[in-house]
């Protein structure tokens, strides 16, 4: 009878976590930038053209680069190029009216339904600035103020009712432009 070798047991015995995760002896592969001449690694996809399921692989300079160029509409024919703006546009209509379920009223969606009222109150439009609503509120308190009216409830009521409304789309701007630190 011929004399077997024994196989020599491994250091880890099988277990992973015997030895930190992903470390293996075979180089890491890295995709390099498909730009000549460029040595970053090219992690960011583009297509060769529109249609093509062929990639470009840039570093993300060159990919803004790229992509501040590319024309969606290259090689198609004027019909085939509106018919495409046309369904893109289709598209993007439903994601804008979906948004924002329409429960803020008109405008873009942007806006709260308590700020549609308070613009409303203040006689602006749904696309109106924060310029212009202090403005609009300053025209607002002058007319009724209970100072400007004293003794005339109705007028004190309404302004009351301003001054609501604009703290609601003071506070409204202050999240707009919140930013953390």
């Amino acid at each position: 009878m011929g004399m077997m070798s024994r196989a020599k047991r491994s250091d880890d015995w099988g277990f992973p976590r015997w030895r930190p995760y992903g470390s293996s002896r075979e180089a890491q592969k890295v995709r390099l930038c498909d730009r000549h001449g460029c040595s970053e690694p090219g992690n960011c996809p583009a297509p060769k053209s529109p249609n093509s399921p062929e990639r470009w692989y840039f570093c993300e300079t060159h990919a803004a680069e790229y992509n501040r160029g590319w024309d969606y509409f290259a090689g198609l024919s004027a019909e085939d190029a509106a018919a495409r703006a046309a369904e893109e546009a289709q598209g993007a209509r439903s994601y804008a009216r979906a948004q924002h379920y329409a429960w803020g009223g008109s405008g873009d969606g942007s806006r709260s339904a308590d700020e549609m009222r308070a613009l409303e109150l203040l006689g602006l439009d749904p696309d109106a600035d924060f310029d212009a609503t202090k403005k609009a509120w300053r025209a607002y308190a002058k007319e009724c103020h209970p100072d400007v009216k004293p003794g005339d409830e109705e007028a004190a009521k309404r302004f009351a009712a301003g001054q609501a409304a604009f703290e609601v789309l003071k506070q409204a701007e202050e999240r707009k432009s919140w930013k953390p630190a």
